[in-house]
C-alpha cells in the first residue's frame, strides 16, 4: 500500500511538472464594451488592467500616418525606404528587404489588412525617424487621445518590456479611428487588397463574414496576450465597439466577441445623439525632418523654402467608401465623404501622364521598378546602411482607393500562403504580432469561459481570470448518418446537417452560432440553407470526409445534433 502511495504521489507530481508551463502560457482575460455614439460603457471586465496589446498597436502606428497624410506632411505615393529595423521583423510580414522603396499605400494596407510587422516599422521609422522616437509620439497621442494607461515601445505590437495598454484604451482608439478617419475606415473591412509586393487577405476575415453588421477593425495576437480583437458593428442606429484580450483561439475570440456585440446592442438605446470624440492637435509640424517631433517642444516656423515644399505637395484624394458587399449582413456605415479640390486632383494626373515609365522584364531582373504618380516625396528618403539591389515597388494611380480595388466577394475565399510564409514555416517560425484566420490554433477550449457565463450578473468578479486551458469534457459520441448528396466542390464532396427549421433565418442562426463555435474543422466550409418540403436544412458544404467527420465528432461533444453528408 506504501509503495502505491509512493506512486500515486510521483504521478501527480509529475502531472504538475507538465501542467505548470502550460498556466503560464494563460494570457489573463479583459473585456470592454462601448456605445461608439456616445463613447457610453456597456459592459467591462478588468478594462483597466495594463495588458499585452499585441497588433491592436497598430491602429495607433495608422492613426498617425493618417494624420500625417492630412496633415499634408506624407502622402499615399511617397515612397519608403525600407529601414534594417524594420526588415529585422519578426512575422507576420510583407517580406521587405532593407534599402527596397515602397509606397505608403502598400504599406498601410499591409499593417491594416494582414498585419505585417515589417510594414508597421517601416512607417514608424519613416515618420519618426527611429523606432524610439515615433514610440513616443504615439504615446503622447495616446494621452491626448484619453487612453490613460496605455505606453508604446515600437509600432507593431511585438512584445517589448513595459509595452502595454488596456481594452479601455483600445476601445477610446477604435472609436477615434472611426470618427477622426472615416475616409480610411472602409479599410479595415476589405477581404483583400494588393500590397505591392503581394495580395494579402484579411486577418479578421472570419469574424467580417460571420457576424452581421461588422465592418472592423483590428486583431492581435502573441503568446503573453493571447488573442486579441477590437471589433466595431453597426446594425440599425446603433454601432458598438467591443474589445477583448486574452483570448485562448481564433474561434473563442470570436465567439466572445459575438457575445460581447450582442450585448451591446441589447443594452444601448435604439436613439442617441451622436457625440463624436474630439481630435487630437497634431504634434508635429510640418517644418520637422524625419526625425519627427520632440515631444512637448515648440513647432519651428517653417521657412520660405519649406513652406514652398509643402505646398507643392501632390496630396492623394481620399479613396471612396468601400460599395456595400453582396452578403446578408448589414452594410456598411454611410461615411460623409469631404469635397475633393479638383485642382489637386487636375496636378495629380498631370504628375501621373508625365513620369517616365520603365519595364523590366521579371525573368531577367531581381526586381521591378515602376514610376510613381508623385515622384515628390515628404521627406528625404534614407540611404541603405549597405549597397543592395534596389527595388521600387510602385505607387498605384492617385485616383486609386486606398485599399485597392476588391474582388468580387464570394461565399468562400482561399488564399494561398506565400512563398516567404511557406518558407518561414519550414524553419519552424511562428509569427507573433498577429494570428492569421488559417493558422494553426494553439490552445483551445471548448467549454463556456468563466466570464462569459458571469457577463450578465448583477454581481461581477473584477479579479483577472486566466483563460481556460483544459480539453472539452468527453462526451458520448452520437451516431452519425451519411446521406448520399451531389458533391458542392471539386475534391470536397463532405458536408455536415444540422437538421431542419422552420424558417430560413432560424437555419442562418443555427450556421453562424456553429461557425463560431467550431471553426478549425468548419473554416473551408460553405454555410448553405437548402429549402426542403419538411423545412430549412442548415449545411456546411465543400468540405473534405476527415474535416466533415472531426466537425461533428466535435459538435457531438458539446451536444450539438449533427450528421455528415456524401456522395
Amino acid at each position: 500500500m506504501t509503495r502505491l502511495s509512493c506512486w500515486v504521489r510521483s504521478g501527480l507530481a509529475v502531472i504538475l511538472l507538465i501542467m505548470a508551463p502550460v498556466a503560464l502560457w494563460a494570457a489573463p482575460f479583459a473585456a470592454y464594451v462601448m456605445d461608439a455614439r456616445t463613447g457610453e460603457v456597456l459592459y467591462q471586465q478588468n478594462a483597466d488592467t495594463r495588458l499585452h496589446p499585441a497588433s491592436l498597436t497598430k491602429m495607433m502606428t495608422l492613426y498617425i500616418t493618417f494624420q500625417e497624410i492630412e496633415s499634408g506632411r506624407l502622402s499615399l505615393n511617397t515612397m519608403v525606404t525600407v529601414s534594417a529595423n524594420a526588415a529585422g521583423q519578426a512575422p507576420s510580414r510583407l517580406g521587405l528587404k532593407t534599402g527596397q522603396k515602397i509606397a505608403v499605400r502598400y504599406l498601410i494596407r499591409g499593417a491594416a489588412i494582414k498585419s505585417a510587422n515589417d510594414a508597421a516599422a517601416a512607417l514608424g521609422d519613416y515618420i519618426g525617424g527611429n523606432e524610439a522616437n515615433f514610440a513616443a509620439r504615439m504615446t503622447a497621442t495616446a494621452k491626448q487621445l484619453g487612453m490613460k494607461n496605455t505606453t508604446f515601445k515600437n509600432a507593431n505590437g511585438l512584445t517589448r518590456a513595459g509595452h502595454l495598454s488596456t481594452a479601455h484604451d483600445m476601445a477610446i482608439l477604435g472609436r477615434h479611428v472611426l470618427y477622426d478617419f472615416p475616409q480610411y475606415y472602409n479599410l479595415f473591412s476589405r477581404r483583400t487588397a494588393d500590397a505591392g509586393v503581394m495580395r494579402v487577405a484579411n486577418t479578421n476575415r472570419r469574424f467580417l463574414d460571420a457576424y452581421e453588421g461588422a465592418d472592423g477593425i483590428k486583431t492581435g495576437y502573441t503568446v503573453p496576450a493571447g488573442f486579441n480583437l477590437v471589433a466595431s458593428a453597426k446594425r440599425g442606429n446603433k454601432r458598438i465597439i467591443a474589445v477583448v484580450f486574452g483570448g485562448t483561439s481564433t474561434a473563442s475570440r470570436n465567439a466572445k466577441v459575438a457575445e460581447l456585440l450582442d450585448l451591446g446592442f441589447a443594452r444601448a438605446p435604439d436613439r442617441a445623439r451622436t457625440e463624436k470624440p474630439e481630435p487630437p492637435m497634431l504634434l508635429a509640424s510640418a517644418a520637422n525632418d524625419i526625425a519627427g517631433p520632440q515631444v512637448g517642444a515648440t513647432p519651428d516656423a517653417p521657412d520660405e523654402g519649406e513652406e514652398a515644399r509643402i505646398a507643392g505637395l501632390a496630396r492623394s484624394p481620399r479613396p471612396l467608401a468601400r460599395p456595400a458587399p453582396v452578403a446578408l449582413a448589414a452594410a456598411p456605415e454611410p461615411v460623409a465623404m469631404p469635397q475633393i479640390d479638383a485642382d489637386a486632383i487636375a496636378a495629380a494626373v498631370a504628375l501621373a501622364a508625365a513620369a517616365p515609365v520603365v519595364t523590366v522584364p521579371v525573368s531577367a531582373a531581381p526586381a521591378v521598378t515602376v514610376a510613381a504618380a508623385n515622384t515628390a516625396s515628404a521627406r528625404p528618403a534614407a540611404k541603405p546602411a549597405a549597397p543592395a539591389p534596389e527595388v521600387e515597388i510602385a505607387s498605384a494611380d492617385p485616383d486609386e482607393d486606398l485599399a485597392g480595388p476588391e474582388p468580387p466577394v464570394t461565399l468562400a475565399q482561399v488564399t494561398s500562403p506565400q512563398p516567404e510564409t511557406l518558407a518561414m514555416m519550414d524553419e519552424g517560425v511562428i509569427e507573433q504580432g498577429d494570428t492569421d484566420a488559417g493558422a494553426p490554433i494553439f490552445i483551445q477550449t471548448a467549454t463556456p469561459q468563466p466570464e462569459t457565463l458571469a457577463m450578465d450578473r448583477r454581481h461581477r468578479n473584477d479579479t483577472v481570470i486566466l483563460a481556460a486551458l483544459g480539453p472539452p469534457a468527453p462526451a458520448p459520441q452520437a451516431r452519425r448518418e451519411v446521406v448520399a448528396r451531389a458533391s458542392s466542390a471539386g475534391g470536397r464532396q463532405y458536408g455536415v446537417s444540422l437538421g431542419k427549421y422552420n424558417s430560413q433565418y432560424a437555419a442562418e442562426q443555427a450556421l453562424l452560432k456553429t461557425a463560431l463555435m467550431e471553426s478549425t474543422a468548419l473554416g473551408e466550409g460553405l454555410r448553405k440553407v437548402a429549402a426542403r418540403p419538411t423545412g430549412h436544412e442548415a449545411l456546411f458544404v465543400g468540405l473534405t470526409r476527415a474535416d466533415a467527420d472531426l466537425a461533428c465528432a466535435r459538435l457531438a461533444a458539446r451536444s450539438v445534433t449533427c450528421s455528415v453528408i456524401g456522395p
